[in-house]
């Protein structure tokens, strides 16, 4: 779980948030009266070009079991 979740359950160190994880999702009211073009340019941690989730270190390795039970395979090479 910790290897899976570890920001997950490290933030939860500090307590569940407030808003008991049902947003309202105003980040995207934000993006909309400021007329911008990307929820980028108004979301506090956005990703980075790559997709990448500096936070959360997503998108990290998949287990084979996970895929199977989806039926897909990945191409990466190692």
């Amino acid at each position: 779980a910790k290897e899976r979740f570890g920001f997950f359950l490290e933030a939860f160190k500090y307590g569940a948030p407030p808003h008991g994880g049902l947003a309202f999702g105003i980040d995207r009211w934000l993006m909309v009266m400021l007329k911008e073009e990307s929820i980028r340019d108004v979301i506090p941690f956005p990703k980075t070009n790559k997709g990448q989730c500096l936070m959360t270190s997503a998108p990290s390795v998949v287990d084979d079991k996970q895929l199977d039970e989806l039926f897909i395979k990945s191409t990466f090479e190692k």
